[in-house]
């Protein structure tokens, strides 16, 4: 692999880092330049990878070997896993740059949407062209793109308040929805709301699943109620239920009133058990078939995408009605049973109910204690009636075993940056 002399930065956004013996150790995620105190380009020091577990790190460009559409490839030495924080005379250029507003010397006025950065013969790198999109006032049609050299724009020196989302979207949305949070977590409160308002209700929906409280609750608040309450009803009933808990009483009760009656009454559920039991941490729809369903009919069920992996691994089997709170619980069946059973037989047939199921008052120790003992990704939680009336999965016990802080980027430690660029431990 050869390394252009040119390089658009927008388009490494989620390209592979390799070490030197082919191991991937992250993906790219934005490129560090250094603002100068003259006119020359800012000097690029460096790009920004993310690590397994959402840790983003700083590369040096002195460790880059290669770069190509496909890979970035590091040279030989020890890989610093120290936390990146960026430095005041530094910018981030995709998280900073990216849809800025500015105007060309020719006269056009446009947003950025993408920043190249070139080596010299030193090999030293800087930002030296920028891509703008003309803006027009014709909405059927796109503006002229300018390709032009990085002093012939005015605008990219000072911060401002006129940037817009799209392109700045359009680099995110192949993130998975942790990953989007963790990236909103390194923009300006002000730019992460507009970024977050600028997303559909869905993906919204999942992104706040995925962000500390403080943070779901500053951008729910920076949206108007009735935006929020659509927001809330793209949540599963748990995760919303979460959130409002993290909310004045009246506050809740204005969102649930906006709320469809179907979406807001299971969350009113989920409110009234009390904190640290199965009640307050369980889902309300885990997968539910009644007794006469075929395998078949179960396996095509679990495999529906919305499902998430822990509330597809089982099905739990009830007498009508078939929405919490259920009929008589009668057992559950786990995937890898339906596996290996044909496709034509009752699932009243291999329902399995030698495990007692959860009260809603089961406290999150003895939860955990019990999914421990029987390697069970998800148990069925049911009330006095022995109605089911949800289920506890194994991401359920982790999001609440885990200290409240564990989404919070700003709970780990933090590095320094030293004169070079690099990132050493103190």
């Amino acid at each position: 692999m050869s390394t252009p002399n040119r390089v658009y930065i927008a388009r490494l956004a989620g390209v592979a880092v390799f070490d030197p013996n082919g191991d991937q150790v992250g993906r790219i995620r934005d490129a560090v330049a250094r603002m100068r105190p003259t006119q020359r380009p800012p000097e690029v020091v460096g790009l920004v990878a993310e690590m397994p577990m959402r840790r983003r790190i700083f590369l040096s460009i002195n460790r880059i070997t290669s770069i190509d559409p496909d890979a970035v490839v590091l040279g030989s030495g020890t890989l610093n896993l120290r936390r990146f924080e960026k430095r005041p005379n530094e910018l981030l250029v995709l998280q900073e740059l990216l849809d800025r507003r500015v105007q060309l010397d020719s006269g056009p006025v446009g947003s950025v949407v993408d920043v190249a950065m070139e080596s010299s013969r030193g090999g030293e790198w800087a930002l030296t062209r920028v891509a703008v999109r003309e803006q027009t006032s014709r909405l059927t049609r796109r503006g002229h793109l300018h390709q032009v050299e990085w002093d012939r724009v005015r605008g990219l020196g000072a911060v401002g308040d006129n940037r817009g989302t799209a392109n700045l979207l359009a680099v995110l949305e192949d993130m998975r929805p942790a990953d989007l949070a963790n990236a909103l977590q390194d923009l300006p409160d002000a730019r992460r709301n507009e970024v977050a308002a600028a997303l559909d209700d869905e993906r919204l929906a999942d992104v706040l699943s995925e962000l500390p409280e403080h943070d779901q609750v500053e951008i729910l608040a920076a949206l108007d109620r009735e935006r929020a309450a659509d927001v809330l009803e793209e949540m599963d009933p748990d995760d919303a239920a979460d959130l409002l808990n993290e909310l004045p009483p009246p506050e809740q009760d204005v969102l649930l009133d906006l709320m469809e009656p179907n979406e807001a009454d299971p969350v009113r559920q989920l409110l009234r058990y009390a904190s640290g039991t199965a009640g307050s941490v369980m889902t309300s729809e885990p997968v539910i078939l009644p007794p006469d369903a075929t395998v078949a009919e179960a396996l095509a069920r679990i495999r529906e995408v919305q499902l998430s992996p822990a509330v597809a691994a089982q099905v739990f089997v009830t007498r009508a009605p078939l929405t919490t709170p259920t009929g008589r619980y009668l057992g559950m069946v786990h995937f890898q049973r339906l596996l290996r059973e044909p496709p034509a037989d009752l699932l009243g047939g291999i329902v399995v109910n030698d495990i007692d199921p959860l009260r809603t008052s089961t406290p999150l120790t003895e939860i955990t204690r019990r999914m421990a003992t029987y390697d069970m990704v998800g148990m069925p939680v049911v009330d006095r009636n022995n109605r089911l009336v949800g289920a506890v999965t194994v991401d359920d016990v982790l999001d609440h075993s885990l200290p409240r802080d564990w989404r919070d980027r700003d709970a780990a430690p933090t590095p320094s940056a030293t004169d070079d660029g690099t990132l050493d431990d103190d």
